[in-house]
């Protein structure tokens, strides 16, 4: 049975994923280290873990397993979910793949540098309504893309 994990810190379509979840009957499951307040839906669990910077990674990597979706925007967890089999989507409805995963580790590292030389100091785009419904819509394929194993 396919679940749903969240990286659930700072994650902006966590009422989204819980409207897809419900549609498809599975769990959820929301991991942070603390500040979210536990959902209404029976389905919907929430897991605290102890702060630390990768605490909530490592707990939905130590979980997932094949066929199941992470929605993360964590590039190292996204590759770690993808390594199990299971699928990763961004809060902007972009899913990594096991072929953009490398480049995608690779621009985080050069960006990565670039913000510490002071060379890019500006952040990424605020999140947008288009975001979120492209979101919602990859959110359902990807769901069922996973459902069918």
């Amino acid at each position: 049975m396919t679940t749903i994990y969240i990286d659930a810190d700072a994650c902006p379509v966590k009422d989204e994923v819980e409207r897809v979840a419900a549609r498809h009957n599975l769990d959820t499951i929301m991991v942070t280290d603390g500040g979210l307040r536990p959902s209404q839906n029976p389905r919907v669990r929430l897991v605290i873990v102890e702060q630390g910077a990768d605490a909530a990674d490592d707990w939905i990597a130590d979980h997932i397993e094949a066929n199941d979706v992470c929605v993360t925007n964590d590039i190292p967890l996204a590759g770690r979910c993808l390594e199990k089999g299971a699928l990763a989507i961004k809060h902007n409805g972009e899913l990594f793949t096991t072929d953009s995963i490398g480049m995608a580790l690779a621009t985080r590292t050069l960006m990565q540098g670039l913000r510490e030389t002071g060379q890019i100091t500006g952040g990424p785009a605020p999140f947008s309504k288009r975001d979120r419904a492209q979101f919602l819509d990859r959110m359902e394929t990807t769901v069922q893309k996973a459902l069918r194993g």
